[in-house]
């Protein structure tokens, strides 16, 4: 009984370590597109979804988990004030305010959804851009900024931040 207990667990064992989905890279991506009309800037953000719970989790000291409801609230007052500290944008030399709007879960990713305040004529961008810094000292971050159609795009890496635009 031992013997087959014993064949059992390393049988789980090991198929729990084959199912479980490993990505050697961690890398994200942040785009920032200038709406016109409203004169804000829209930004999106894509991240593995286990490298984001892993890093806001141990951020906060909390156990939360995407796609699941009972931790949805708490999670989007986490992802906001997470996406408060790892984000700064200014727009001709002047911080500017990014509202977080919210998110939404993928299968392996989760997109974060913010806004800026109103700024006319952007021309000069500064962003900092740290998430998942706080976990992986191999981290990338992809920047995209548009503004009326021209797109800039830089890679990040861990521990580079700044990323400084003129358009």
């Amino acid at each position: 009984m031992k013997r087959f207990a014993s064949v059992l667990v390393l049988f789980s064992l090991i198929l729990s370590l084959l199912s479980f989905k490993f990505h050697p890279y961690h890398v994200g991506s942040m785009e920032f597109n200038y709406n016109k009309k409203s004169s804000t800037f829209e930004i999106t953000g894509r991240f593995f979804m286990d490298d984001l719970e892993n890093a806001v989790n141990k951020k906060y000291g909390k156990n939360l988990h995407f796609m699941d409801k009972k931790s949805e609230k708490e999670m989007q007052l986490i992802l906001k004030n997470y996406a408060s500290e790892y984000l700064k944008l200014k727009v001709n030399n002047q911080l500017t305010n990014v509202n977080f709007i919210g998110f939404e879960e993928d299968k392996e990713s989760v997109e974060i959804f913010l806004e800026s305040e109103p700024v006319a004529n952007p021309k000069k961008i500064e962003t900092a851009v740290s998430f998942l810094y706080n976990i992986f000292d191999d981290q990338m971050n992809i920047i995209h900024i548009t503004i009326n159609g021209n797109r800039k795009s830089e890679k990040l890496t861990f521990p580079d931040r700044y990323l400084y635009q003129q358009f």
